[in-house]
């Protein structure tokens, strides 16, 4: 129905997640309505961005230099490293106000996916102990993310290190009907004297 060359752009924009047929064919169609300069200039972020965006040498976030700018800021705390599944992550505890050091695995182990312990960002992890009271571990409520979090807490408590586990459980504001059982039995497992 469409030209080949913007039927291709659809398809590139529905490669990407959360994006569906209609949203797709919504910004491919905006594509058009933009200026010749307005798209190469976001042509042009896209490449910037893949050609400069590199992981960090140390934690294994994103960053443009050697160094991203949490590792960078000597004015965190030190004795803390949190470690998470992805970079994205970081952004999310960041807005809780957490000020300590950050370890990212890229990825989580997963049996299933053939993803072992060396597969992922883990060594680099046992190498950055030193001085280090608390880990926490913050992977995904997942099975997968459960599994790391397993492993990585044998592993660390084995070094020596406090190992701790975010949270999990109800919501604030959520009903109980409403609850999926792992959930709830997350709840139960968690739940704190008053």
């Amino acid at each position: 129905m469409y030209p080949k060359s913007l039927q291709n752009l659809i398809d590139a924009f529905k490669s990407l997640p959360g994006v569906g047929a209609k949203t797709a064919e919504r910004y491919a169609l905006c594509i058009l309505d933009q200026s010749v300069e307005d798209v190469e200039d976001f042509a042009s972020s896209l490449l910037k961005v893949k050609n400069n965006i590199k992981t960090c040498s140390i934690c294994g976030n994103i960053t443009e230099g050697n160094i991203c700018d949490i590792c960078a800021n000597e004015n965190r705390k030190k004795e803390y490293i949190c470690v998470v599944q992805h970079p994205k992550d970081i952004f999310a505890i960041e807005k809780t106000g957490y000020s300590g050091y950050y370890h990212v695995l890229n990825g989580a182990i997963s049996t299933t996916k053939g993803i072992l312990p060396d597969d992922i960002n883990i060594k680099s992890l046992y190498e950055r102990l030193e001085g280090i009271r608390e880990v926490i571990i913050a992977t995904n409520p997942t099975l997968d993310g459960e599994t790391t979090a397993l492993y990585l807490s044998k592993t660390l408590k084995e070094r020596n290190v406090e190992v701790t586990r975010l949270a999990h459980g109800l919501p604030m504001g959520a009903n109980l009907d409403y609850a999926d059982e792992l959930t709830l039995i997350k709840a139960m497992e968690g739940r704190i004297k008053q």
